[in-house]
């Protein structure tokens, strides 16, 4: 056996090898490595992207529960003043109410008063007339003592 005939032999299936290797091996596993790498690069983009939609999205949180806590301090506000207007108008509802009861009191004591008044002058007018009766020692008749009743009422 012939070193160089085997040394030659092993070169020209080297080659083979490397050539078969390079034509149909290599260019597949070539493609499917570079669609791993765009795969990756694409994963890689949609994570910064959904960051990216992360930090907006809670941007986006933050300054709806920021308009949402001046609303709610707007409607708390408004409540207050409301509350504070019932409360107002009721006061002085209370104080018309109070007014109008004083003045119905006053002007039913004041009735009463002047009915008290006109009965007391009426006893008094018969208590006069009694005591002038007794005085005279006689009876006068109805219609006298009526018209002298009146006219002591009327002074009075």
């Amino acid at each position: 056996m012939n070193l160089n005939l085997t040394l030659f032999a092993q070169a020209l299936a080297f080659a083979a090898l490397i050539w078969l290797i390079a034509t149909k091996i290599w260019p597949p596993l070539l493609k499917a490595i570079e669609e791993r790498q765009a795969k990756i690069a694409e994963g890689l983009a949609a994570a910064d992207r959904a960051k990216q939609e992360l930090a907006d999205a809670d941007a986006r949180v933050t300054e709806e529960i920021r308009k949402a806590r001046i609303e709610a301090s707007a409607l708390i506000e408004k409540a207050q003043q409301q509350a504070a207007a019932i409360i107002e108008k009721a006061r002085v509802d209370a104080i018309v109410e109070g007014t109008k009861q004083k003045a119905i009191a006053s002007a039913e004591i004041e009735s009463m008063a002047t009915r008290a008044r006109e009965e007391l002058r009426g006893q008094v007018a018969a208590l006069a007339v009694a005591g002038a009766e007794k005085i005279l020692k006689r009876e006068i008749d109805a219609n006298a003592h009526k018209a002298l009743i009146d006219q002591l009422v009327g002074e009075i």
